[in-house]
């Protein structure tokens, strides 16, 4: 049986980094440090960051960078014990809106070619497949496929 957990997608805060940390270690083989989560936060003009979070606890976060008309997803990530019920999807359609709002008209970004799930989910939102980046990923040298999608083409 699965129960359903209220998620509030929200801009994320300083005081998140403990939690945004947590994720990052459950999902990740190498996790980002504190130090890159303030630094993202504090000094990174061009980063946003949203936390996906039910009750008290981050969930999941996502980061984007928006550069004059051009985003970048930097991760995006969901604790593993609360994926497949729609939180990595309401990251992406907030950092799709967050990097709409900022002006991009496009965004990209890179995901592992073996982690089919994230690269069907984008497929969803309309993003096509670029090149590879060889070797891209430090732990183990795994190419990533870039991916992109047009995301004002209205304007």
């Amino acid at each position: 049986m699965s129960e359903e957990i209220q998620v509030q997608i929200r801009l994320m805060e300083m005081d998140d980094i403990n939690g945004v940390l947590a994720v990052e270690e459950a999902c990740f083989p190498t996790p980002w440090s504190r130090t890159a989560f303030v630094n993202e936060l504090n000094a990174n003009q061009f980063a946003y960051y949203l936390v996906a979070e039910a009750g008290e606890r981050v969930i999941g976060y996502c980061g984007v960078w928006v550069i004059i008309d051009e985003a970048h997803i930097t991760n995006i990530a969901v604790d593993p014990m609360y994926r497949r019920k729609g939180i990595g999807e309401a990251l992406l359609t907030g950092g799709l809106e967050l990097a709409r709002t900022f002006g991009a008209e496009k965004l990209t970004l890179e995901v592992r070619v073996s982690n089919e799930a994230a690269q069907n989910m984008y497929e969803k939102f309309g993003f096509q497949r670029g090149g590879i980046r060889k070797n891209y990923y430090t732990d183990n040298q795994e190419d990533a496929q870039i991916m992109w999608v047009m995301i004002n083409e209205d304007q």
